[in-house]
């Protein structure tokens, strides 16, 4: 596989075949992505391959609610729990949120209703000792320290994709930390993550949709000049 071919063509999967991935594989894509890089070398992260099926229940059931609640914030026009944000208007749309559970019960579900039966299901943690969080004290959201560890969910759905595999992060389940942690036995030292969904894709999505860099990059300022090439 050529490495800016699977950069630029590596999407979200979130259908998979009902073939179940063998340990040996799973070990390998992990065995490959811990060479994510990372702050200090610390490696701050932790992973629960999570294969019982009454877990894997309980998982999909505390992910489904903040899962709705999502959707209809984002209903509403607003980014999900944006820091920055029309908290009132959030609230407001929050109220569509069991109206849009009663219709998803009442369909065939996606992703998130069949989360118990996808082939491979990682519970991604990190270890809040181990992360250097220099903008822990700036008095507003603090962002950094994911920087050490959601490297390593990206290499693994890289290696995931070199291994015929597809998959998704999803960081839904965070809403449900201190149920996850209790669910899992994880120590309240570590933050949940994410979660890592993998398989056999039904469909491997390769023409990928984003903005130009002259969107997003400028040149000495904010607002400076787009970065052009040439």
């Amino acid at each position: 596989m050529d490495l800016v071919d699977t950069l630029r063509g590596t999407g979200a999967v979130r259908e998979f075949l009902p073939e179940p991935v063998p340990d040996e594989v799973v070990h390998r894509i992990l065995d490959t992505a811990r060479f994510a890089p990372n702050g200090g070398n610390r490696q701050a992260w932790r992973v629960v391959v999570v294969h019982d099926p009454e877990l894997r229940r309980a998982l999909r059931d505390l992910y489904t609610a903040p899962w709705y609640d999502y959707l209809a914030i984002g209903s509403a026009g607003l980014t999900p729990w944006a820091p920055v944000t029309d908290r009132r208007a959030e609230a407001e749309a929050l109220a569509q949120a069991p109206a849009i559970a009663a219709a998803s019960a009442a369909g065939p579900g996606g992703f998130a209703e069949h989360l118990d039966e996808v082939p491979v299901l990682l519970v991604l943690l990190a270890d809040l000792r181990r992360l250097a969080a220099v903008d822990r004290d700036l008095g507003r959201y603090t962002l950094v320290g994911g920087a050490s560890v959601y490297p390593f969910a990206w290499s693994v759905l890289l290696a995931a994709r070199a291994e015929g595999l597809g998959g998704v992060m999803t960081t839904v389940v965070t809403r449900r930390e201190d149920d996850v942690r209790a669910l899992l036995g994880v120590p309240d030292t570590f933050a949940v993550a994410a979660m890592v969904a993998l398989g056999r894709p039904v469909h491997q999505p390769t023409r990928l949709r984003r903005i130009p860099v002259d969107e997003f990059a400028t040149v000495d300022r904010f607002d400076g000049a787009p970065l052009c090439p040439g």
